[in-house]
């Protein structure tokens, strides 16, 4: 009986190998967009290897990971794929910035039932241009074909970034936040990649709307509003936090679970969030769902950034020179969406 070979073998199995070689290739061009000094070696090796930059007295890593979550759906569903790749970066890296770290480094995880080159591009697309939005290595990664696992032509994403922060000036700095602290609030892009499981059931399963319908309400196709990729701080807070050392105090990332998830992570016993809901104009995707579903104030912010996506709190002397920095130095809108506020024996988030 004749034998075969690993590539015939593998095929049979459903996997390509021509295909899996082709990956790397991608994947180096990718990764070379986003080279930085602090790198020792490139794409290929068993493992990626990097060094921690000067000037820092007590280094301290810090890790994150996350995925895209159900936005992914959309993107197949539009078979539109440039913009999850940065979706992907931002959930971790802006998670680095609120402990006061430099995103350093960033790996991916992609799994899908065949590889399909032109589909795996634009992914990688995203990923280098959310590595550069943030001034981050695209250090490595695993492409994985698994047949049988996913449904043809979908895939899904992890990402994993390893930052560095000077241990003395970790956030959130808790000794010194306290009440009458100012909370400036950096608008979002949209819904960034939460609360998409519930969003495609108000959109496409209680309405049965498409993708490519043009809302009046929107001035876009439901494609462009729901594919725009999530918002990267990085830049932006490195700088005000080089130029104000000592002014914030903590900082939030307005991801799953909102206001009332996040907001309370970082502060302590006895302080709550006040939050004054007008104070900013939301995206028009955020009135737009809450009237389709149906949807109480209390579930919206308890699931969408509602056009806050990252937030500062701030010592009350310096709020004005913070704002007057992201006004004039950093590409953010930037407002004054509410205080921190003494409450005896507990701590809460209060939206008014």
């Amino acid at each position: 009986m004749s034998t075969i070979s690993s590539d015939e073998a593998y095929r049979q199995a459903g996997v390509d190998l021509k295909s899996a070689e082709a990956v790397v290739d991608i994947a180096r061009d990718a990764a070379k967009q986003t080279a930085q000094p602090w790198l020792l070696g490139g794409i290929g090796g068993f493992s990626g290897a990097f060094e921690i930059p000067e000037g820092y007295r007590q280094p301290v890593m810090l890790c994150a990971c996350d995925g895209v979550g159900t936005k992914l759906k959309l993107a197949f569903e539009a078979d539109r794929h440039d913009t999850v790749g940065i979706d992907l970066v931002a959930m971790s890296v802006n998670d680095i910035l609120v402990n006061g770290g430099k995103p350093l480094v960033f790996l991916d995880y992609l799994a899908t039932q065949k590889i399909q080159a032109p589909q795996l591009a634009q992914i990688l697309k995203g990923v280098a241009e959310g590595c550069r939005q943030s001034d981050c290595a695209l250090i490595g990664g695993e492409t994985a074909e698994m047949p049988g696992f996913y449904a043809p032509k979908e895939y899904d994403l992890a990402g994993f970034c390893v930052g560095v922060a000077e241990k003395a000036k970790l956030h959130p700095r808790k000794s010194d936040i306290a009440a009458g602290d100012v909370l400036i609030g950096l608008s979002s892009s949209g819904l960034h990649s939460n609360g998409f499981s519930l969003v495609r059931k108000i959109l496409f399963t209680d309405n049965d709307l498409s993708l490519s319908a043009d809302i009046p309400a929107l001035g876009e196709t439901l494609a462009d509003a729901l594919l725009t990729p999530t918002r990267i701080y990085v830049k932006s807070i490195l700088h005000v936090l080089n130029k104000h050392p000592e002014a914030v105090h903590a900082m939030v990332h307005v991801t799953g679970g909102g206001f009332y998830d996040n907001i309370p992570r970082v502060l302590t016993p006895g302080l709550s969030a006040q939050i004054e809901a007008g104070s900013w104009q939301p995206p028009a995707i955020f009135p737009y769902l809450q009237q389709l579903g149906n949807l109480s104030n209390e579930a919206m912010w308890h699931t969408f950034n509602c056009g806050i996506g990252y937030i500062l709190a701030v010592a009350p002397e310096h709020a004005d020179a913070i704002l007057a920095t992201f006004a004039t130095e950093t590409d953010e809108t930037a407002t004054i969406i509410g205080q921190l506020i003494h409450t005896p024996g507990q701590s809460e988030v209060v939206i008014r």
